[in-house]
């Protein structure tokens, strides 16, 4: 019986590869996505991990989709909705606190009880850094020229890029650079003077990487989240009715609107090659799809070394492929409570509670958490984000419960001492103990816990290493050389197989670029 063939066969059900299939389904092809779990999504998913309680067990808020994504797959009709996220609260061990808040007028107030200096330097700030998302925002919607391939396709993309970087102001211009070189609290030094608000806003700098927030190339980082946006506002974050499962299933529904196939439990065993080119996919249970096209959303490990024979690909990309970094740096914990979290220096329910709470109290606190994670322990005294969505979406938790979603950074992968098995409920143990400190009756109020290592992450979700990211966001695996130099145009050095996830440009977060921009050029090539 001959296998079922397609024009394309996507892996992986993750946001990305549910993009990228929705936008080739669009353009009329045949279309199959193939997910190795029983659930669509990847890290963007929703579990009912313990009855009445839903989490967004990986990635948990949104900001960086794409509003053009949004636009052309019509994802508000197929169910997307995002509830903003209002500010972040950092509580402080001396009693005192800090809270910004998405009114601008009030921040600045807050910011002035710690210093009217920074006050009137966060407004200039927040401009600055306005500018320098508008910069890069085209960069999320390019695919990547490559430099040593000087076609006028390449040439027009550079010189699109340097009358850009001439045509900003000179005050930007050096911010610009500085940003790609300098670490997120050298750069935020050269603003404020309160420890508290630059420690906090320096955490935006080092989430998925291995990196300290006195690290240089952090700054990026940081630069990376801050350029969200929601219906049209600049800086915003948010949670999707439902958890961060409902997004993937609006991509889904639109994918299938289309006329894509989408299969789940469905684990890839091989990617399949004749004479050169990619051919289809061979399934653990032994069942083969025929393909023109392959298109992987999962990390360059899995892909190239994971899914191919030995010997297809040539011996070089193969050796960069064995470098790429991931580096896998956080883990989360996910709490089902009985009761809201009390903290000690605002006590009792309130808005503080509805956004992000963020336990980075000084910079010398935040360095330190990398210190452990240096000698390959995780953070005794942890950098945490935490949210409460059921605050704002009640249909994640029963009648007066909650779920709290607990982001915890250091948790290196490799550990010098013991396993991450062994180690698992102390991650857990010490990221509550760090949280009591500020709300000292959350054990109390905890009725489940759900804790996930990057050992988990790797194992559950195909996260290699457990970054979050597919792979850091570290200067030299950006833009031309995300995920190696050579091949950041989502083509690989097998005709028909293309990368189309977080390891590809414009990297990780919920966005959906990488899946776009390599449909796009997937397209391409089938037109030509």
């Amino acid at each position: 019986m001959a296998s079922p063939r397609y024009d394309a066969i996507v892996i992986g059900a993750g946001h990305n590869g549910l993009v990228h299939a929705a936008y080739l389904a669009r353009a009329g092809r045949k279309v199959l996505v193939l997910e190795r779990r029983r659930v669509l999504g990847g890290a963007a998913v929703t579990e009912e991990v313990f009855p009445g309680f839903k989490f967004s067990v990986c990635s948990y808020v949104v900001s960086l989709l794409r509003p053009e994504i949004i636009r052309d797959l019509d994802l508000p009709r197929h169910g997307l909705e995002i509830l903003p996220l209002d500010g972040t609260f950092t509580p402080m061990p001396n009693g005192d606190y800090l809270w910004r808040v998405n009114d601008h007028a009030r921040t600045r107030r807050e910011i002035a009880r710690h210093s009217p200096l920074d006050a009137e330097a966060y407004e200039e700030y927040g401009k600055a850094m306005a500018e320098q998302g508008r910069f890069v925002k085209p960069i999320l919607g390019m695919t990547p020229p490559d430099p040593s391939r000087l076609g006028p396709d390449v040439i027009r993309k550079l010189m699109f890029l340097g009358r850009r970087f001439r045509d900003l102001p000179e005050p930007d211009q050096y911010n610009q650079v500085q940003l790609m070189t300098m670490s997120a609290v050298d750069f935020l030094d050269q603003w404020f003077e309160t420890d508290v608000l630059k420690a906090t806003m320096s955490a935006s700098g080092i989430i998925g990487t291995f990196l300290g927030v006195r690290s240089p190339g952090t700054a990026y980082v940081l630069l990376h989240h801050y350029m969200g946006e929601i219906d049209g506002a600049f800086r915003s974050w948010g949670f999707s009715r439902g958890g961060t499962g409902a997004i993937s299933n609006a991509i889904a529904a639109a994918a299938r609107e289309a006329g894509a196939e989408i299969r789940t439990q469905a684990p890839i065993a091989r990617i399949l090659v004749k004479n050169g080119g990619a051919a289809g996919v061979a399934l653990e249970n032994g069942d083969e799809f025929e393909a023109k096209v392959v298109s992987s959303s999962v990390d360059p490990r899995r892909t190239f070394i994971g899914m191919m024979e030995p010997g297809v690909l040539p011996e070089d990309f193969v050796e960069q492929v064995t470098r790429y970094k991931f580096r896998g740096s956080s883990g989360k914990v996910n709490l089902a409570l009985d009761a809201l979290p009390d903290f000690k220096c605002l006590p009792g329910p309130g808005p503080h509670l509805r956004g992000a709470i963020s336990i980075s109290p000084s910079v010398d606190y935040m360095e330190r958490a990398y210190d452990d994670a240096k000698y390959g322990r995780f953070s005794r005294r942890p950098y945490i984000d935490c949210v409460i969505p059921s605050l704002t979406d009640p249909s994640v938790a029963p009648p007066g419960k909650h779920v709290m979603s607990c982001f915890v950074q250091y948790a290196p992968y490799h550990l010098k001492e013991g396993n991450w098995d062994e180690q698992r409920e102390a991650f857990g143990d010490t990221a509550i103990d760090t949280l009591a400190e500020y709300a000292p009756n959350i054990k109390s109020i905890i009725r489940h816990r759900q804790v996930l290592t990057p050992l988990d992450l790797e194992r559950e979700f195909g996260l290699s290493e457990g970054n979050i990211f597919q792979g850091e966001l570290s200067l030299e695996q950006l833009f031309f050389l995300r995920p190696v130099p050579g091949w950041a145009q989502y083509r690989t050095p097998i005709k028909g197989l293309y990368l189309c996830g977080s390891a590809a440009h414009p990297g990780g977060g919920i966005m959906g670029a990488p899946g776009r921009l390599a449909a796009l050029e997937v397209l391409k090539d089938l037109r030509g």
